[in-house]
Order: C-alpha cells, then sequence, then structure tokens
C-alpha cells in the first residue's frame, strides 16, 4: 500500500512526463531519414566552410552536447514544471521542423576529411562519430538549434537568476558545442545560420510573450 500511495503520489507530481513521448515520434522518424537518406541528396555548401579548419579536440565538446541537452531537460523537470515546458516545447518544435525539412528535401554535404594529419584519441572518437553518423540530415542544425535552446532555457529561468558562474559556463559550453559542429565538419556554416534563425523565431514565440499572454498561459500551465 505504502509502494502505490508512493508511486500514486509521484505520477500525479510529475503528470508532466507526457512530454517525453515526443520520443516515440521523434526518433522513429530519424531513424527512418539516417538509413534512407544516404545518396542523391541536395548538397549544402558555402564558400566559408572551405576556409573553417577541421579541429579534431572539438569532439569533446560535441559530445558533451548529450549531457548539456539531457542535464538541462532533467533539471527543469524536477525543478520548474513551467521552464520544463517551455525547454521542451523549444526543443520539440526547431526538432520537428528539422525532421519535416529533412524528409521533403534530403539533404548532405562533402565536407568531411578523406583522412586526418594526426593520429589520437581524438582523431580516433571523430573516425567513430563519422561511422555512426552520416553526413545528410544537416539543417537546421540539431546540436546547434538545441544547444541555443538550453542556454536560453537557462538564462531565461529564475532559478539561474543569481548563479551567474552557471549562465557563464552554459554559454560557454554553448559557444564551444556551436563551434564544434563545424570545426569537425559535421555541418555547413549554412546549417548553423539557419539553426539560429529558427531559434531566434521560436524565442519569440516562447520566451517573448506579452505580460496578457504570459498570465493567461501560467493559468493555463497550472491545470497541466
Amino acid at each position: 500500500m505504502i509502494l502505490l500511495k508512493y508511486i500514486r503520489n509521484f505520477l500525479v507530481k510529475y503528470s508532466h512526463a507526457w512530454v517525453f513521448l515526443y520520443g516515440l515520434i521523434y526518433f522513429p522518424w530519424f531513424t527512418y531519414l539516417e538509413k534512407n537518406v544516404t545518396n542523391n541528396f541536395h548538397i549544402i555548401h558555402m564558400a566559408i566552410d572551405d576556409s573553417i579548419p577541421f579541429v579534431e579536440y572539438f569532439v569533446v565538446p560535441y559530445f558533451l552536447w548529450f549531457g548539456y541537452v539531457a542535464a538541462a531537460v532533467a533539471y527543469f523537470f524536477f525543478k520548474n514544471k513551467h521552464d520544463f515546458y517551455r525547454l521542451c516545447g523549444f526543443l520539440a518544435a526547431g526538432m520537428t521542423i528539422f525532421l519535416v525539412v529533412s524528409t521533403i528535401y534530403p539533404n548532405g554535404h562533402t565536407l568531411r576529411p578523406e583522412s586526418f594529419a594526426h593520429d589520437n584519441i581524438f582523431t580516433q572518437a571523430v573516425a567513430w562519430l563519422y561511422s555512426t553518423d552520416t553526413p545528410t540530415n544537416l539543417f537546421p542544425s540539431i546540436h546547434v538549434y538545441n544547444s541555443l535552446g538550453v542556454h536560453i532555457a537557462v538564462t531565461k529561468s529564475e532559478c539561474f537568476r543569481e548563479k551567474k558562474k552557471t549562465k557563464f559556463v552554459s554559454l560557454l559550453l554553448c559557444v564551444s558545442i556551436i563551434l564544434s559542429t563545424m570545426f569537425l565538419k559535421q555541418h555547413s556554416f549554412f546549417d548553423v545560420i539557419t539553426a539560429f534563425a529558427m531559434a531566434g523565431i521560436f524565442f519569440c514565440l516562447i520566451y517573448m510573450k506579452s505580460p496578457a499572454a504570459e498570465e493567461s498561459y501560467e493559468k493555463q500551465f497550472h491545470h497541466i
């Protein structure tokens, strides 16, 4: 009985976990694209891409992206339902657009180096990354977009109002992840700027509500 009561209370307190059901849409769709968009795609390239060097050390922040996003989602899930909904709404909106774009406009690039100048743990990690991640389905870059989403959530949350060090670390990680997408030749500069553009749009829609709209949202939010 005690266990059942605990489970019931947990489900009531964290009823917003329904948001994670979005994964049942995103992951199968993304997996389908990764397996099927392997040729006959539009090449994404800008002249500036040829001037950006390959820097294998940026594989570290590139992989830290997974923890960065997961940690932010988990933190707000347990600490602040309002910020959790805003962050997940931001992420889901952009990720859905990314899936739609990749479906109707198959795309990829040919920026990856054919060989590495060095043989070290970093280039070995990049080689593994290349073997598991196809150079397709690129824009808007989800690595860039989600990083911006997490940093925006951190800076706009009351939970971090007085935590300047945390916001600074978030900014450094966000910037380094964005740079990593280009220095590892995972994305074209075009993918980055389209991610910024999309982030700007959803920032205005989700975080820049008028006081009246925010009050209305708060009333709806407390009923979920």
